[in-house]
């Protein structure tokens, strides 16, 4: 009986329908970057929270100037880190650090570029603006504002903000379990020589590297082709783990065992096959009774890479509560289309003159992981009968951050 395909868009959906809620959890700022951000944070104080010297020089009452003089007798030296004073005499001024708190009285700061100081006398050189070279409280934003919004990815950038509000614990959505568990004879450690008929392992530790950068330190399994191994280490693996990323033994092969042993351990079956290429064989399913959810990806190496990306990494935002834009470049020239297959083709990627372009990489078909170091994401081409002409704007999926 021949399985029925569904098309790429479809399969998206069935996967995205499965998006899962696994919590929140408190975890500490230090361990906080790339993950997301469980809820709003508000400004505890004025930002910045009191008038700050922007430029080493002196603060003076922009009075005393406009009343003519150019002469003022330093009162004191006021550093980073001292509280706040106050200008005793309006005629005067104070030496001040870059950061410090302006004193009460002054309201402008002339950097030492633009005095001459002798004898505890600084004499302007240059006709200052009322104003100038002070931080002002509040002027960035005030107590209680959001400083960073819910399901944000938390960045560098985000760790100084919550930093800067007293953030030691954060709260984060909780991320799954994850397994990844690859199949086959034919796969040695790779630390070993492989003989002739063997390959060493790379789709476990790429899958491995790029959960990684989700913050997820997965489970690491292998199973060879024997049904009896396969069914135990999967049931295993189905009873404690979230998540399930397989690699290999989906496809038509007497060996291809995955899709019976899933069925025999309760795992419903939501689609196999997808109107794609590369990564034709994708099984995906989910088991209701421990909410596990089985990403089994086709054993090639580029099948697997693209369809992590374009399954599990969406599903794992969608799940995250994350919203995602697609992404678009221009070809730089014309791919022709045959057959009923969405197409997701390698391509490096750009800039000229403000827009991003897409090189085609030539590769030898998935088998060829070679090509994946030359490849900076896949472009998603949907089949048409014209096909693809040069500067025809497509979907862009990136596979590693852009320069």
């Amino acid at each position: 009986m021949t399985e029925t395909m569904i098309s790429y868009k479809e399969a998206l959906q069935a996967v995205l329908e499965q998006a899962y809620y696994y919590g929140e959890e408190r975890v500490l700022l230090k361990d906080a970057c790339g993950r997301i951000l469980a809820e709003n944070i508000y400004a505890d104080r004025d930002f910045p929270p009191f008038n700050r010297a922007t430029k080493d020089g002196i603060a003076i009452r922009y009075e005393a100037f406009q009343g003519g003089r150019k002469d003022f007798e330093i009162e004191s030296v006021v550093p980073a880190g001292e509280p706040l004073t106050a200008l005793r005499e309006s005629d005067h001024c104070v030496e001040i650090m870059t950061g410090a708190v302006v004193p009460m009285d002054t309201d402008t700061v002339v950097m030492y570029e633009e005095v001459e100081i002798e004898h505890q006398v600084a004499t302007l050189r240059s006709t200052p603006v009322k104003g100038q070279n002070i931080h002002r409280r509040g002027s960035d934003l005030k107590k209680g504002d959001i400083l960073i919004t819910e399901n944000s990815l938390i960045t560098p950038a985000e760790i100084g903000i919550l930093a800067s509000v007293g953030c030691e614990l954060v709260r984060v959505r909780k991320l799954p379990k994850v397994a990844i568990i690859s199949t086959g004879n034919e796969l040695v450690e790779v630390g070993e020589t492989p003989l002739p008929h063997q390959i060493r392992k790379s789709n476990a530790h790429t899958l491995y590297a790029a959960l990684k950068n989700e913050c997820i330190t997965p489970l690491l399994l292998h199973v060879y082709d024997d049904i009896d191994m396969i069914r135990q280490k999967l049931q295993y693996a189905i009873e404690e783990m979230d998540v399930l990323l397989l690699s290999g033994g989906v496809s038509k092969g007497k060996y291809d065992f995955i899709p019976g042993i899933m069925k025999d351990l309760g795992v419903e079956k939501i689609f196999h096959r997808v109107l794609q290429q590369p990564g034709k064989p994708f099984w995906f399913g989910t088991r209701k009774e421990s909410n596990t959810r089985v990403f089994s990806f086709p054993g090639n190496p580029v099948s697997t890479f693209v369809n992590y990306h374009l399954y599990f990494k969406s599903w794992l935002k969608r799940s995250m509560g994350v919203r995602t834009e697609d992404l678009w470049v221009v070809l730089e020239e014309a791919v022709e289309m045959k057959g009923d297959l969405t197409r997701f083709i390698q391509v490096k990627t750009y800039w000229d003159q403000g827009c991003l372009k897409a090189r085609v990489v030539h590769g030898n078909g998935s088998g060829d992981l070679t090509g994946l170091a030359r490849t900076d994401g896949f472009i998603c081409l949907e089949p048409r009968e014209e096909g693809y002409k040069p500067g025809t704007a497509v979907r862009f999926i990136p596979t590693r951050i852009l320069n």
